[in-house]
């Protein structure tokens, strides 16, 4: 079994979640975010997302990240990844809101851990607690 070792997609602006979320994970991660762009991290994010990461974490803080969204959904498809989805819902409008839950019970549906609250937190102690020890496929 290989270590277990998460994927932290998800929003790229507004709230800086990944900063308040690391220093709690206690499990292996690769953040994917850099400050400039280019090709080669295109490529290593993709080697990490699809070889090296069996734990998919997307933290969803806006309508706008709806690429995010369908790797959510996209990730909840596979049975060799566990998907958490996370959505803090303090920037959606209430009909927006009403979308995301639909999307949630989606995923929820392909076995997906999800989430509709602004404690982070809460989610760093899953990971914790749920791989922290254990290995996952």
């Amino acid at each position: 079994m290989k270590k277990n070792k998460v994927f932290l997609g998800g929003t790229c602006f507004g709230r800086d979640w990944r900063k308040e979320l690391m220093p709690n994970i206690q499990v292996d991660h690769y953040n994917p975010l850099v400050e400039d762009w280019t090709e080669d991290d295109m490529a290593i994010e993709k080697d990490e997302q699809e070889n090296k990461c069996n734990i998919h974490l997307y933290v969803i803080t806006s309508p706008k990240s709806i690429f995010s969204i369908a790797e959510a959904v996209q990730s909840s498809h596979m049975s060799n990844k566990s998907t958490i989805l996370h959505v803090v819902p303090s920037d959606f409008s209430k009909e927006e809101l009403k979308h995301m839950n639909q999307i949630c019970e989606l995923v929820k549906r392909n076995g997906a851990v999800v989430y509709i609250d602004n404690d982070l937190l809460r989610t760093a102690k899953v990971i914790n607690y749920s791989y922290k020890t254990s290995d996952f496929n």
